[in-house]
C-alpha cells in the first residue's frame, strides 16, 4: 500500500454495469488520443532508451527559433547541428535537402541507447527515427546508388532488410525501413535489431506505464521539440558504473520515478518549457498534494535579481534528504550541511531550525541601494520564511543569537524601523552583517550582506511580482503553485560575476533576457514544471543555417 492513506470512493452497484461500459469507453477514446498526442517516433525507440528527442521539421519553426539570440550564440547552435548533419547524412552520401527533406513527416526523433550490461562496448548508441510521410519520394531516393565512397552490405533480419555501411571512418552505420512508414538508422547493429523487435512487438516507448498519460498534460499542437529522461535507466547505467558502486539503499527510491518529459514552443519572445515529472504505477511513494505557494514575491522589491520559492521548506528539505540517499553526486549532502551547522552554531539542523519553517518560504538575491554607495557590500541575501510556530521561530533565533555573541564576539542591536522592531547581528569590525525581523505576524526574515530591511518593511508598493520583467518571464498557467522562480540574467551579470559552470556559459548568458518557474503537484504521482526562457532578439544579425535547414511539406 503506499505510503499515504487513499480515501475509498462509494461505488453503487445500481448503476455499477453503465458506469463500467462508460469507463471503458472513455479510456478507449482518450487512450487513442493521447497516442496521437505523441511523436510518431516514439512508438519505434525501444524502452529502455536513456534519453529520447524529438524535433519538429517544420522550417517556420525553425527560422523563429534563428530570431533568438546573440550571432555568436547561433553559430553555435547551427554548428551543432550540422555535426549532427553530418554525422548521419554527408559523409555517407546524402544531402538533407535533397534526399529526406521530400519525403519526411513533421517530427525527427533522436534517442540515446544505454549499452547491455553484458556488451564489450560500453559507449551508448544513438538511435534516429524518421518518420515517412511521402512513400514513394523515400522509396526513390532509397533505392538511389550512393557515391562510390559509400561500400553497403545488406542482410535480413527478421523479414527486415538492413543496410550497413563498412570502413566509413572509425564507425559504421545501419539502417532500415520499417514498413514504408518509418526510417531508422544508427550507429551499432544491434540497436537497430532491437529497434526492429520494439516495432514489431508493440513494446515501445509510447507503451511504458504512464507515459501517455504523463505526455497528455504537457503536449502542446504547435510544439517544437520534445524530450524525454528515462529515469530507471539512467539509475541503472549509474548503478554499473566503477565510479559510482557505493550507490546506498536510497537507489530504490530513484528508481521510483519513471521519468521526466518536457515539451519546448517558440514564442514571440523566447522559448518555453511544459515539463512534468512522474513516478512508477507501483511505487510506494506519493507527493503530497500542497500548492500554497504565491505570496513572497509581493514582499521583494522590484529590483530583485533572483528569487526562488516554494509552499513548504521542512518538506522540501525531507524530500531532498531521500532523494539525495541514491545519488551519489549530491553537491550539497544533506548530513555534510547538518554537520557543517552542527559545528559553527551548536544547534541541530533539523530540530532547531526546520522544523518550524513549514509552509512558504523564499530566497533572494536584492542589490544594494544605488543611493548608498557606501555599503560595504554590494548584494543582499535574503531568507523568507512562513511558520505556523512563532515561539519556536523566536526560540531559535535567540538561541543563534547567543551563539554568534559567545563564540564569534557579534554584537546584537535591536532598532526601530516604523513600527517594527528589528535585530542587526553586527560583525567584531563594526560592520552591518545581517538584519532579521518579521514582516507580519508569521513571516521571519533574515537578509545577509548589504542593509535593505527598510525596502521590506513596510511591504513595497512597487514590488517584484508587479514588475513588467517579472509577469512576462515568470509562468502563469499553473494556478494554485508549489513555488515559482525568477532570475534577471542581464541584471545579474552585470552585478555579480558568476562561477563557470557550464562550456560557453558566457555565450548562453549573452542571449539570456531572464528565465521564470512556476511549479505544481498535480496530484500524488506527478508534478508539473513550466520554464518560460526570455531571450535576446537581433534581427539584424539574423544569419540562416545553410544547408542545415529542415522543412516539411504542411
Amino acid at each position: 500500500m503506499p505510503e499515504k492513506s487513499k480515501k475509498v470512493l462509494p461505488i453503487f452497484v445500481v448503476v455499477g454495469c453503465l458506469i463500467g461500459i462508460g469507463a471503458v469507453t472513455y479510456w478507449v477514446l482518450t487512450r487513442q488520443n493521447r497516442l496521437a498526442q505523441m511523436p510518431v517516433g516514439t512508438n519505434v525507440v525501444p524502452q529502455d532508451a536513456l534519453l529520447t528527442i524529438s524535433v519538429s521539421t517544420d522550417e517556420n519553426k525553425w527560422q523563429q527559433l534563428r530570431q533568438f539570440g546573440t550571432l555568436q550564440a547561433r553559430s553555435k547552435i547551427e554548428k551543432n547541428v550540422t555535426q549532427l548533419r553530418d554525422r548521419f547524412l554527408t559523409a555517407y552520401g546524402y544531402d538533407y535537402q535533397q534526399d529526406v527533406q521530400p519525403w519526411i513527416g513533421k517530427e525527427a526523433t533522436i534517442a540515446f541507447i544505454p549499452p547491455e550490461l553484458n556488451a564489450t562496448n560500453q559507449n551508448q548508441a544513438v538511435l534516429m527515427v524518421l518518420p515517412i510521410a511521402d512513400r514513394a519520394a523515400a522509396q526513390q531516393i532509397w533505392e538511389t546508388p550512393r557515391t562510390q565512397q559509400t561500400k553497403w552490405i545488406s542482410r535480413n533480419y527478421k523479414g527486415i532488410l538492413i543496410q550497413e555501411t563498412q570502413s566509413i571512418g572509425n564507425t559504421n552505420y545501419s539502417a532500415a525501413v520499417l514498413d514504408r512508414r518509418f526510417v531508422i538508422v544508427s550507429d551499432n547493429p544491434q540497436v537497430i535489431e532491437k529497434t526492429i523487435d520494439t516495432y514489431q512487438s508493440g513494446l515501445s516507448l509510447a507503451r511504458i506505464p504512464g507515459y501517455a498519460a504523463a505526455i497528455s498534460k504537457i503536449t502542446h499542437p504547435n510544439r517544437f521539440a520534445q524530450v524525454y529522461i528515462n529515469i530507471p535507466a539512467a539509475v541503472r547505467v549509474a548503478s554499473t558504473n566503477s565510479t559510482l558502486a557505493a550507490i546506498p539503499q536510497g537507489l530504490a527510491r530513484l528508481q521510483e520515478n519513471q521519468g521526466l518529459a518536457s515539451t519546448i514552443t517558440i514564442e514571440p519572445e523566447g522559448l518555453r518549457l511544459r515539463s512534468i515529472s512522474w513516478l512508477k504505477p507501483n511505487s510506494q511513494h506519493v507527493h503530497r498534494v500542497e500548492n500554497n505557494a504565491g505570496q513572497m514575491q509581493r514582499r521583494l522589491p522590484a529590483e530583485t535579481l533572483m528569487m526562488l520559492s516554494s509552499g513548504n521548506l521542512q518538506q522540501l528539505w525531507q524530500d531532498y534528504t531521500l532523494t539525495s540517499q541514491s545519488n551519489p553526486l549530491t553537491p550539497f549532502p544533506p548530513e555534510n550541511l547538518r554537520a557543517g551547522f552542527k559545528s559553527l552554531t551548536g544547534l541541530d539542523l533539523d530540530r532547531d531550525l526546520l522544523s518550524w519553517m513549514n509552509r512558504e518560504f523564499s530566497i533572494a538575491v536584492v542589490p544594494a541601494s544605488t543611493q548608498d554607495t557606501q555599503q560595504d557590500f554590494a548584494l543582499s541575501l535574503v531568507l523568507m520564511a512562513e511558520t505556523s510556530d512563532r515561539t519556536a521561530a523566536n526560540k531559535s533565533f535567540q538561541q543563534l543569537e547567543q551563539v554568534l555573541q559567545s563564540r564569534y564576539q557579534f554584537k546584537i542591536q535591536q532598532t526601530q524601523l516604523g513600527n517594527t522592531t528589528v535585530t542587526n547581528w553586527i560583525a567584531p569590525f563594526g560592520t552591518l552583517t545581517a538584519t532579521r525581523g518579521w514582516l507580519d505576524k508569521n513571516v521571519a526574515f533574515v537578509a545577509l550582506g548589504a542593509p535593505i530591511a527598510d525596502r521590506l518593511l513596510p511591504q513595497p508598493a512597487t514590488n517584484l511580482a508587479n514588475t513588467a520583467e517579472f509577469q512576462s518571464t515568470v509562468p502563469k498557467e499553473l494556478n494554485p503553485n508549489n513555488g515559482q522562480f525568477f532570475l534577471n540574467i542581464n541584471s545579474t551579470v552585470k552585478a555579480l560575476p558568476l562561477p563557470q559552470l557550464l562550456p560557453g556559459q558566457s555565450v548562453l548568458l549573452e542571449a539570456t533576457r531572464s528565465v521564470g518557474g512556476t511549479t505544481a503537484v498535480s496530484d500524488e504521482r506527478s508534478i508539473r514544471y513550466d520554464i518560460f526562457v526570455s531571450l535576446e532578439k537581433d534581427e539584424s544579425q539574423i544569419q540562416g543555417f545553410g544547408e542545415s535547414k529542415i522543412t516539411t511539406r504542411q
